[in-house]
C-alpha cells in the first residue's frame, strides 16, 4: 500500500510542475499579446491585465 501512495505522490508532483510550466508559458504569451495589442493601438497604453 505504501508504494500506491509513493506512486500517486510522484504523479501528482509531475502533474503540479507541468501545470506550473503551463502557467509560466501562458503568462509570457499574455504578455506579449497585451504588448502588441497596444503597439496596435487596440488598448489603451494605461490598460492594466488582472
Amino acid at each position: 500500500m505504501q508504494d500506491l501512495g509513493f506512486v500517486f505522490g510522484i504523479i501528482g508532483m509531475s502533474m503540479g510542475i507541468a501545470g506550473f510550466s503551463f502557467a509560466i508559458i501562458t503568462m509570457k504569451k499574455l504578455d506579449n499579446l497585451e504588448s502588441k495589442l497596444k503597439e496596435l493601438n487596440v488598448l489603451s497604453n494605461d490598460f492594466k491585465s488582472g
